[in-house]
């Protein structure tokens, strides 16, 4: 596999994962790996996502949806891969994705886990008619612990998504 390390949030993800299709081979699908606040799924679990929305897009002021990106209808607004048959976990879990780290219960809104680029890599994804895979590692329970707890969690992530790929 060719590793390529977007950075934090929805820009550089975007930015990053546009650049490597435009200067690389098309691949024929990609795989994300992060981590993942949830108040729903437990903490030290690996799930897959298959259905991304962007958490913090709200233009309902202007009379759109809250969710829905306006001016752009051809990107709904949630992004489902959950066609892909190579979704190897199969839990098909709903990503939000914003530019924001939540560190409180009242902030979790949708979805069933948080991160901070995932629906900006489904979109790339998407528009570039490429598959996508997302295994999140659920770190933190997106609440006030959740600074210290991802910190503690993100190398132990790492060495289970290792494990549940070489066992597939």
């Amino acid at each position: 596999f060719n590793i390529l390390y977007t950075g934090v949030g929805k820009v550089n993800a975007a930015i990053s994962l546009t650049d490597y299709i435009l200067n690389k081979n098309k691949p024929t699908f990609i795989i994300n790996y992060g981590t993942a606040g949830s108040q729903k799924e437990n903490v030290g679990s690996l799930i897959d996502c298959t259905k991304f929305i962007q958490r913090d897009m709200d233009a309902s002021g202007l009379g759109f949806e809250i969710y829905e990106t306006p001016l752009e209808p051809l990107i709904p607004k949630i992004i489902d891969f959950s066609y892909f048959k190579e979704n190897a976990l199969k839990t098909h879990s709903m990503c939000a994705t914003g530019d924001n780290f939540l560190e409180s219960k009242g902030e979790f809104h949708i979805g069933d886990v948080v991160d901070m680029e995932a629906y900006a890599l489904a979109k790339v994804c998407k528009l570039e008619g490429i598959n996508f895979k997302c295994f999140k590692y659920i770190s933190d329970n997106a609440d006030e612990n959740a600074t210290s707890d991802w910190t503690e969690n993100c190398k132990k992530g790492a060495k289970l998504f290792q494990i549940k790929m070489n066992n597939l």
